[in-house]
């Protein structure tokens, strides 16, 4: 049976993904105008997708650059303010003003006049604050140096990181020189970059491509396409020429795609709908249908009208023959790639940004690769498998995997709501009861509707199976309160569980879990006593002579989960964190309303604070500039920082040496 679908949601972020990064580099030269008058110079490099801030905006936005030179000895005077170039300037949407922000690089620059000889350089300090399209970094401060030249010239390559002569000079040696200064400072958490996961996000999709490839409806089209173009093609040349152009036309029908998903859906409503239950319970929806599509149950086709249209341009021959063939071969096999795609897209704008664009250029690399190959080297078409039923078994795995992932979407509206209907060991027996049957599908105990007779099981679908009965098997002892690391993220946290000490109070639990709970106190994850109202933590940090870690996090936030399972169960840290700090952990995505008397506008934002999670989210914003999590903060009894935030940061002897930084500054 077969339905049409005319349009699909080209969707949104589902979980809030915190991370750690050090999106600046700064590099400093100075150049001599006389004797006694000399240019100090400042560059900042900056990661694609971030932006800086300028020096002069206005009270209640963003932490502005700043610069502090360091004059003690009264060696020399300022002359006029520090300068800096052009920049952008737009009307900021998470701070609504007109500010001024620098892209790629900025040069910052400051005239001095020396008053005595025998100066060899002038210390300094920046203060700063960068943000990209949903994250903004706290204000951090760098010491920067400037070696005065002795010569009268500006100073040698060798002596400082930019010089007049090669102001161009490439990010790799600024970050470079900048490491090797840095080297011996103490670093608290990872030096996470968008570039990393904006390749990840390429390769999952590249591969998610190469998965579309092997289904039914793409397969069988590689032959037919390419012995089409070799044949009606006057030479071999033209033959191939024309196959790359129709696999570039792919490329760009994809990209086209992720292109009007980004500009659609701007970050600042990826991370509004982030936690949002309807768009959770939405994404859910749509899963379980592709789902179903991938297991036989109906198709997921366009209209037929639109088809033909596209069909029928394909005739006009030509470069526009060409595109519409590629437009028309994106519409036929929607009914494999639409699902594939419209995960992909959920997945890769949860990143926000350019994350979409990416996703479609890995994904339609992988489709069009081999009509660009095997159009060059025809040979080769000899050497491919013939089509079979192989490739709905691929589809179907797609369809097993696709169910198993819309679960997730549902956990994150459950936990957002607290209504406690899918906890942990009801969807691990979900995850169970599916790769159970993935299993059992391989081992072919069980066929769908579409499945040719199988006589025999190849040495790969038997590996394959192995895997996943591997994989289901691994699952199961999560029932029992098993962490399950493998997986840390996905399922909902250890305790958010009918059983929080495991089935039958069988899990060992921490120190904690055995003494008496302090009033407005409950037993968070990994049984810590944890805070959700921040003046009754305050109050019990004061009473302990303990100092506060804010945790500022969310229901729906992975490596929140990631960082709870794998790094606060590490025996070191969950110590220090049941003995020597009071944990209050601050749901940004917390619906619960406020009390009409409580509910504010923000002075940072302009927006209405209604509900708890606002009132956190808001709080984050406005003392630490920052609206990412997980986000970490030690603070004193008069919510005094202690030491730099933290964020995502997975390696646990970082974290662990962050959190007694924060303690050793406390009992100073």
């Amino acid at each position: 049976m077969k339905k049409t679908i005319i349009t699909l949601l080209f969707l949104i972020s589902v979980s809030m993904f915190g991370q750690m990064y050090n999106p600046v580099k700064w590099s400093t030269s100075v150049e001599k105008i006389s004797d006694k008058e000399y240019v100090l110079k400042a560059q900042a490099v900056i990661q694609s997708g971030w932006h800086l801030y300028g020096q002069y905006i206005e009270e209640g936005g963003p932490s502005r650059t700043a610069f502090t030179f360091k004059n003690t000895k009264k060696n020399f005077e300022l002359v006029g303010k520090t300068t800096e170039e052009k920049g952008h300037e737009v009307v900021d949407k998470i701070f609504d003003m007109k500010i001024k922000y620098f892209e790629d690089k900025a040069l910052f620059t400051q005239k001095i006049k020396f008053t005595s000889d025998a100066v060899s350089n002038v210390a300094g300090e920046v203060e700063f604050m960068v943000c990209d399209d949903s994250n903004c970094l706290p204000p951090t401060s760098e010491e920067l140096t400037f070696k005065i030249p002795t010569e009268k010239k500006v100073a040698s390559a060798e002596e400082t990181a930019i010089s007049k002569e090669d102001s161009t000079v490439t990010e790799e040696k600024i970050v470079a020189q900048t490491e090797e200064k840095t080297s011996n400072k103490e670093v608290h958490s990872p030096k996470k970059n968008e570039s990393r996961g904006l390749l990840t996000i390429f390769i999952l999709a590249f591969l998610s491509g190469f998965a579309a490839l092997l289904t039914p409806c793409v397969f069988p089209m590689i032959p037919m396409t390419v012995s089409y173009f070799t044949k009606q093609s006057k030479t071999k040349a033209a033959g191939i020429r024309n196959a790359m152009i129709y696999g570039i036309s792919i490329v760009i029908i994809y990209v086209l795609l992720g292109s009007i998903v980004t500009a659609v859906f701007g970050a600042d409503s990826l991370n509004a709908l982030s936690t949002n239950v309807w768009f959770n319970l939405i994404f859910f929806i749509l899963l379980v249908v592709f789902a179903c599509s991938f297991l036989g149950a109906f198709e997921i086709v366009l209209p037929s009208s639109l088809a033909n249209k596209v069909d029928s341009q394909a005739d006009r021959g030509g470069l526009i023959g060409i595109f519409f063939m590629a437009l028309a071969l994106a519409i036929v096999s929607f009914s494999c790639t639409g699902p594939i795609v419209g995960t992909l897209l959920v997945e890769a704008a949860s990143k926000g940004g350019i994350a979409p664009i990416v996703g479609m250029l890995g994904f339609s690399i992988a489709i069009a690769l081999p009509f660009s190959l095997f159009a060059a080297f025809p040979g080769w078409l000899n050497a491919l498998p013939k089509s079979g039923g192989w490739l709905n078994t691929v589809k179907v795995v797609l369809g097993f995997l696709e169910l198993a992932l819309a679960f997730k979407f549902l956990s994150n509206a459950d936990l957002v709501l607290q209504l406690h209907w899918l906890e942990r060991e009801v969807f691990l027996a979900i995850w169970i009861a599916v790769f159970g049957m993935l299993a059992f599908y391989l081992f072919g105990k069980i066929t769908l509707p579409h499945d040719s007779p199988l006589n025999h099981i190849s040495v790969g679908r038997l590996g394959f199976g192995l895997l996943v009965l591997t994989f289901t098997i691994y699952l199961i002892p999560g029932l029992w309160g098993a962490p399950l690391k493998l997986i840390s993220g996905f399922p909902p946290p250890m305790h958010y569980s009918e059983s929080p000490d495991g089935l039958g109070g069988s899990k060992i639990s921490n120190e904690s879990s055995n003494s008496s709970l302090p009033e407005g106190a409950e037993h968070g994850p990994q049984n810590i006593i944890t805070f959700h109202d921040y003046d009754k933590g305050m109050e019990y940090a004061k009473k302990e002579g303990k100092p506060v870690l804010l945790d500022f996090t969310g229901y729906a936030c992975v490596n929140c989960r990631k960082m709870e399972e794998l790094v606060w169960s590490d025996s070191k840290v969950l110590n220090t964190l049941n003995n020597d700090v009071v944990l209050i952990s601050l749901y940004v995505d917390d619906k619960k309303e406020l009390p009409e008397s409580e509910q504010y506008t923000s002075e940072t934002t302009g927006k209405k604070i209604k509900t708890v999670g606002n009132k956190w989210s808001d709080l984050q914003i406005k003392t630490y500039k920052a609206n990412a999590q997980p986000f970490y903060v030690i603070v004193d009894h008069k919510s005094e920082s202690l030491t730099e935030p933290s964020a995502y940061n997975p390696n646990i002897e970082e974290y662990y040496n962050w959190l007694q930084s924060g303690i050793k500054n406390f009992k100073k």
